[in-house]
């Protein structure tokens, strides 16, 4: 019995080790173009609780690279800048409906990112929320920061 345990343990580490040599972590792109911010407040308050998934300035903590926790992590950022990223803006066309609406509901940011104390600048007040969710309905308004041009490419797609 304690044998077979050696072996599952050896087993287990093994794998554990070939899964850090798959490159799948966040890495950050030069940011080329913010949205002009209505107020440095917004920006501050945008940093503190979303920059971490919906920018090109994630930073993570050195045990958020170790897999399978990095592959969970890159997915989150992956999904958080393709519905808003806050460093590829372009000017017009953009709404802020959606940015605003998961803030004011709060489901962003959501709750896992602080638990156990991690990223506690990001545990907003409703008062910071409020200010937030205001302070990226006017900044947001005339910019596009999300992949909306890619929805319509599929929708255009899926006619022919």
């Amino acid at each position: 019995m304690k044998r077979r345990l050696v072996f599952v343990a050896i087993g287990l580490a093994a794998i554990f080790g070939v899964m850090q040599l798959v490159p799948y972590r966040v890495s950050n792109s030069p940011v080329k173009q913010e949205p002009t911010w209505d107020s440095g407040r917004t920006r501050q308050l945008a940093v503190a609780a979303c920059f971490d998934c919906h920018s090109n300035q994630v930073n993570t903590y050195s045990w958020e690279k170790i897999a399978p926790l990095s592959w969970w992590i890159k997915g989150h950022v992956d999904s958080g800048r393709s519905s808003l990223n806050l460093s590829e803006c372009t000017q017009g066309g953009g709404e802020s409906d959606d940015a605003v609406e998961t803030i004011r509901e709060g489901s962003m940011p959501p709750g896992y990112f602080t638990w156990f104390g991690l990223h506690s600048s990001a545990k907003l007040t409703s008062a910071e929320k409020d200010e937030l969710a205001a302070g990226l309905q006017a900044t947001l308004s005339g910019w596009n920061c999300g992949d909306d041009d890619e929805d319509e490419d599929e929708d255009e797609d899926e006619d022919d």
